[in-house]
């Protein structure tokens, strides 16, 4: 369902040029809300061979998502394909597939530490979290309190505590351009 609202998104709501996609997307690079670092997709140099649903397929330029620390001025991979495929069969039993780092859309929480993982492309009906600085994958767990509209925007609206006024924030995903041109 997540990739029919996702495509239905693309083709209904979304203009064709860069500038105006970043009105909706962060594509290819995200800063953190305290700008202390940069999420960004990096391209693999090596091919990937993947069983599919329905045929196996070659990905050429498979992407990374990679952590740019601004006060270091290191940066490394985050999400990789090396252990990211692994760890999610083990978080899901009902998708058998191979999944990349690039076939979700990245939603960076205010805590400036927590990805919600949607998926994009497949049939993975399953959202994901994952922990920056704990470098951990699990199962996205918000008891509704995160309301995904439309895989394009996110919402959070609520009270942070009994002193403080209803709040909504509302996120925009970092995507890979590598999944803007699957659906061209």
């Amino acid at each position: 369902m997540n990739k029919i609202i996702f495509i239905l998104f693309f083709f209904i709501f979304v203009p064709t040029k860069a500038d105006e996609l970043n009105q909706y997307f962060h594509v290819g690079k995200m800063q953190s809300y305290n700008n202390n670092f940069t999420l960004y997709f990096k391209t693999r140099e090596n091919a990937i061979i993947a069983k599919g649903e329905y045929q196996n397929y070659l990905n050429d330029y498979p992407q990374d998502l990679y952590f740019y620390d601004h006060n270091t001025k290191i940066d490394y991979p985050l999400i990789s394909y090396e252990w990211f495929p692994k760890s999610v069969k083990k978080l899901s039993k009902d998708y058998k597939y191979p999944l990349f780092p690039e076939d979700f859309a990245y939603y960076l929480l205010n805590d400036n530490d927590t990805l919600i993982l949607v998926s994009a492309t497949k049939n993975f009906y399953q959202n994901l979290s994952f922990s920056i600085k704990e470098k951990k994958l699990t199962n996205a767990k918000f008891n509704g309190k995160l309301d995904f509209i439309v895989s394009s925007f996110a919402k959070n609206c609520g009270h942070k505590d009994l002193n403080t006024s209803f709040k909504c924030n509302f996120y925009k995903p970092l995507i890979s351009k590598n999944l803007i041109t699957s659906f061209e």
